[in-house]
């Protein structure tokens, strides 16, 4: 199976992300990651959606599927081009006054952010590609993860066309 990461948009209104969510689901693909958000168009969504497909005509018939419903937009296969992927992750970690400095030390080689500290935890927060989350929440497993919040991938095309002008 591979991966593909496709930028979906689509008109801004309700019901929509079922829609999406619900036709490929229907169609037996695996979503491994969805995300939602306004574009710079107040009337246009963007749904980054990762799927796992067996072959390009699979994700050919999921883009052309896709493509029919009445709020679509435009479908565009972000993997075909050159593009910057990101993941957000939010981690909370038991952190003992034996611990603390060793978590502070990941945090730190890893470029996160602690962002709430109590007595007993600490809650990490981490952007960067899916590898590099993997990474740290491997080697943050020593510590005693108590909660994992990942935000799945967006990615945005490099160069100055848009999706909706590809």
């Amino acid at each position: 199976m591979s991966k593909y990461l496709l930028a979906v948009l689509v008109d801004n209104k309700p019901g929509v992300l079922t829609h999406v969510s619900g036709l490929i689901s229907r169609r037996a693909f695996n979503i491994e990651s969805i995300s939602a958000g306004y574009t710079e168009d107040a009337h246009i969504t963007r749904i980054n959606v990762v799927v796992s497909v067996d072959s390009a005509q699979e994700l050919e018939q999921v883009k052309n599927q896709l493509a029919k419903l009445v709020d679509v937009i435009k479908v565009v296969n972000i993997t075909e081009t050159e593009h910057i992927t990101r993941e957000l992750v939010m981690i909370k970690v038991r952190a003992t006054t034996d611990t603390r400095a060793d978590i502070i030390n990941i945090v730190n080689i890893f470029r996160a952010k602690i962002v709430d500290v109590s007595p007993s935890n600490v809650v990490i927060e981490l952007t960067g590609e899916e590898k590099k989350i993997d990474a740290i929440c491997d080697v943050l497993s020593d510590y005693e993860i108590i909660e994992i919040a990942r935000t799945g991938a967006i990615a945005l095309s490099r160069g100055p066309l848009a999706a909706k002008k590809m």
